[in-house]
C-alpha cells in the first residue's frame, strides 16, 4: 500500500551499523508530508462551497482507492504461501483479534486519564488490518519467509474491507455516519462505498492487471496523492468543528504513551504465539512482522467512508502516530533478526531474492 511504504532495503547491507540506525530514526518524509497537511488544514480549512467540493473530491478518491486496491491483488501472491495456515491463521488472530481486545481495554480506562477523543481513535486504529507492503520489506530484511509475508498480507488486506467495517458496527456504531444504531444502514453504506470499488477492481483485474503492474510507481503516486486529500478535507472539518479545542497537548503524549504500549504488548506476544505453536524462526519473522502493523493506506479512507467528516480528522489521529511509530521499531527489530548467524538456507534465498 502506498503510504506504508519503507525506504530501499537493498542499501541495508552495505550501510554502516551507525548509519542505517541513523536512517531508521528519521521521520519518514510521507509522515512529514501528512503533517504538513494537517497544519495546513489547520491554518487554511476549507468552508463552505469550497468544503462540499473537497467531500465530493474525497468521495471519488475513495472509490478510486478501493478500486486500485482490488486491481493490484494478485490472487497468485495469495495461493502462492497458502499453505502455512497455522501461520496465516495466527496473523489474523492478531490483527483483527489481539489489537481490537486492547483496543476495548483502552476505552474502558477512566476518561480522566484518557479522553473519549482519544479512545475513539485508538478503537478504530485496532480494528483496521494490517499493512502490506512494509510489512513484506520488514520481512524480507529480517529473513524471514517472504512468500507467506505476501500472502498473510495480502490475506489482511483483503480480509479487512469487510472485517474492519463489521467491527466499527459493532464496537463504535454510535459514532458511524448513519448512527442511531442502525447497523443494516452502515452496512449498505459500506458495501456501496468500499466493497463494491474494491470487488470491481479484482474482477477487473484480468483486463488491466498487466497495465497496473507496468505502472505502480505512478499508481503509488496518486494513492498517496488521494490520501492527502482525503486527510486534508478530514481535518478541515474536524478544525472548523473545534477538533483543536477538544484535543490537548496531554492527548497527543497520552496517544505517543498508548502507541508505544500497545506495540510493544502485541510485539511481545506474537512472538511468545510462534514460540508456544512451535514455528520456525523464518514463520516467527513473520508473524512479527505482519501481525503487528495497521495500515495507513487503508485505514483513511475507510475512516473517510465510515463516520462524520467532522469526525475523521480525531479519528485518524492516533493511526497516524502509531504508523510512524511501528516503522521506526519494527525496522529496528527487522534489523536485529537480520543480522542472526543461524539462518536456513532456502529462507535466506528468499530473502536475498525479494530484497
Amino acid at each position: 500500500m502506498p503510504s506504508d511504504r519503507v525506504p530501499n532495503l537493498a542499501s541495508q547491507k552495505s550501510a554502516s551499523p551507525k548509519t542505517t540506525w541513523t536512517k531508521w530514526l528519521r521521520p519518514d518524509p510521507y509522515a512529514l508530508v501528512l503533517l504538513s497537511v494537517v497544519v495546513t488544514a489547520s491554518i487554511l480549512p476549507c468552508r463552505g462551497d469550497a468544503a462540499v467540493g473537497f467531500e465530493w473530491l474525497t468521495k471519488v478518491a475513495i472509490f478510486l482507492l478501493f478500486f486500485m486496491h482490488g486491481a493490484k491483488l494478485s490472487r497468485a501472491a495469495i495461493l502462492g504461501g497458502i499453505g502455512a495456515w497455522r501461520l496465516h491463521t495466527l496473523v489474523l488472530m492478531g490483527t483483527f483479534l489481539l489489537f481490537p481486545a486492547l483496543g476495548l481495554l483502552v476505552s474502558t480506562l477512566p476518561n480522566s486519564l484518557v479522553s473519549p477523543t482519544v479512545k475513539m481513535g485508538f478503537l478504530f486504529l485496532t480494528i483496521l488490518p494490517s499493512t502490506v507492503q512494509s510489512s513484506i520489506a520488514f520481512t524480507s530484511m529480517a529473513r524471514g519467509n517472504v512468500a507467506a509475508a505476501v500472502c498473510t498480507a495480502s490475506l489482511s488486506n483483503m480480509l479487512g474491507v469487510f472485517i474492519t467495517p463489521l467491527l466499527a458496527g459493532l464496537l463504535m456504531r454510535s459514532e458511524l455516519q448513519s448512527g442511531g444504531g442502525d447497523l443494516l444502514g452502515v452496512m449498505q453504506s459500506i458495501i456501496l462505498t468500499l466493497l463494491a470499488p474494491f470487488l470491481v477492481g479484482h474482477l477487473s483485474r484480468p483486463l488491466i492487471g498487466a497495465w497496473i503492474d507496468r505502472n505502480k510507481g505512478v499508481l503509488s503516486k496518486l494513492d498517496r496523492g488521494a490520501i492527502l486529500l482525503v486527510v486534508y478535507t478530514a481535518f478541515s472539518a474536524a478544525v472548523v468543528d473545534g477538533i483543536w479545542l477538544r484535543v490537548s497537548g496531554f492527548d497527543i503524549v497520552t496517544i505517543l504513551f498508548l502507541s508505544a504500549l500497545v506495540l510493544s504488548v502485541v510485539l511481545f506476544l506474537t512472538r511468545k504465539a510462534a514460540q508456544v505453536a512451535r514455528l520456525n524462526k523464518s514463520d516467527e519473522i513473520t508473524l512479527v512482522m505482519c501481525g503487528s502493523k495497521k495500515s495507513l493506506a487503508s485505514g483513511v479512507p475507510m475512516a473517510a467512508a465510515l463516520f462524520a467528516p467532522a469526525q475523521v480528522g480525531v479519528i485518524i489521529l492516533p493511526l497516524m502516530i502509531f504508523h510512524q511509530m511501528q516503522l521506526i521499531v519494527c525496522a529496528m527489530i527487522a534489523r536485529s533478526y537480520g543480522e542472526r548467524t543461524e539462518i536456513p538456507e532456502e529462507t535466506e534465498v528468499l530473502g536475498e531474492a525479494s530484497a
